[in-house]
């Protein structure tokens, strides 16, 4: 027996959230955009209107009112989207235990268990009972894809957009799915699609003439995953809601309202990141044995550095002054830096014993080690009572270079 996977996932998310909150925005073109000021100047997310208009994601706001004069162009309020996140996933709840979220609005179900508990309804009839309780209940729509895999649920929600369900059964897939562009199917990408179409390879229906061998010589392990998923082999699971995932990394990046130039304004914008990597690390309950850094010039092009720890840590001067070296070894301090991003990698779990091999001569920094956990450890307990602004270290926020402690709204 197949099992019954959906996919649900809302439509132009960021800026329907913006327009339930405020609904006489839902009759204007509006797109959720970044601050200018703040060198944000750019779409994030974009309603139908704003899309039928030929508002793009990632452009300038500018060259988005050149297109749509009438545009309508609103600050983020990740707050709100967390909110709703939440709120639709215990709609979905209502249906299964088996919820997996796949970003922060998109989620898979799987229904296969609890079909009996909606006698007389099909697949179908649930997905669209679901979809009219979050239009009702959230004032958003949604897509709704129905199959007996992930990958074609997701296909399916993709296939018919807006506020739409799309069922794909294995007798469904010659006629909706193979006239489809490859582009059309998770995880080919932009290089992936260029590699098959140089081979002549356009159509769903030409990717399944083709062995598992050949796909994987021309895309390696992606080739072949591929192959299983086009060919109704994919078996992998839902997971349960309430399972937890613990995180393989814990990173912060940060535009600057100008460029930084110089090792204090480097050191400052490399504080602050610290100061929120650690809040997080110790938060999560890990310590990270790899720092990253991440540096973009004023032209976008990125360079990133890590560096192996002799111990693990979520100490933000630990964090700080590996971070600062890595700088320090790559970069010319009168090299402007539009962007920088700190990253903790490789973790582990915080009680984790950690053995260290420590001479004499190191006596006296283990102890001051010791001491800045203390210190941090006070800290994080005035931060959970007060707020992460509440207290900081020796960084300020600069209100003209945009350096900030980055709330948890602001994580990437």
């Amino acid at each position: 027996m197949d099992r019954v996977i959906l996919h649900c996932d809302c439509n132009s998310f960021f800026a329907s959230v913006e327009c339930a909150m405020r609904p006489e925005l839902w009759q204007y073109p509006v797109a959720v955009a970044g601050d200018p000021e703040s060198r944000h100047g750019i779409i994030l997310a974009k309603n139908e209107l704003a899309k039928k208009a030929g508002v793009t994601t990632a452009e300038a706001i500018w060259q988005a009112k050149r297109k749509c004069p009438n545009l309508i162009c609103v600050p983020a309020h990740f707050d709100a989207y967390h909110e709703f996140y939440e709120r639709i996933n215990k709609i979905y709840l209502d249906y299964t235990d088996l919820v997996e979220p796949f970003s922060i609005d998109e989620s898979y179900l799987d229904l296969t268990g609890c079909m009996h508990l909606h006698p007389g309804m099909s697949p179908r009839d649930i997905a669209d009972e679901i979809r009219g309780r979050v239009q009702s209940e959230m004032g958003i729509t949604i897509s709704v894809g129905v199959s007996f895999c992930k990958f074609y649920a997701k296909l399916g929600s993709d296939y018919k957009k807006p506020n739409a369900t799309t069922v794909i059964g294995r007798e469904d897939i010659e006629h909706i799915v193979y006239p489809l562009p490859v582009s059309d199917l998770l995880f080919v990408g932009k290089k992936a699609t260029e590699v098959l179409n140089s081979r002549a390879i356009y159509k769903v229906a030409d990717l399944a003439a083709l062995t598992r061998e050949y796909l994987g010589q021309i895309l390696g392990k992606q080739g072949e995953g591929l192959y299983d998923c086009i060919h109704g082999f994919d078996t992998d699971p839902v997971r349960d809601f309430y399972d937890y995932i613990a995180p393989k990394s814990v990173g912060n990046s940060m535009t600057f309202r100008r460029d930084l130039v110089g090792e204090r304004e480097v050191r400052s914008g490399i504080s602050a990141l610290s100061d929120s990597v650690a809040s997080r690390l110790r938060f999560e309950g890990f310590k990270a044995t790899v720092i990253q850094v991440t540096i973009r010039d004023p032209n976008f092009k990125n360079i990133q550095r890590q560096r192996k720890l002799d111990h693990p840590t979520y100490l933000q001067k630990e964090i700080t002054e590996v971070a600062m070296e890595l700088v320090s070894e790559n970069w010319d301090f009168s090299h402007p830096i539009r962007l920088l991003g700190v990253s903790g990698n490789e973790l582990v779990p915080s009680d984790t014993e950690a053995y260290e091999q420590v001479s004499l001569f190191e006596k006296e920094e283990k102890f001051d080690s010791e001491k800045q956990g203390k210190l941090e450890d006070t800290m994080a307990e005035i931060r959970e009572k007060y707020g992460v602004t509440s207290i900081k270290f020796g960084y300020a926020d600069d209100k003209e270079l945009g350096i900030k402690f980055p709330k948890k709204t602001d994580e990437k």
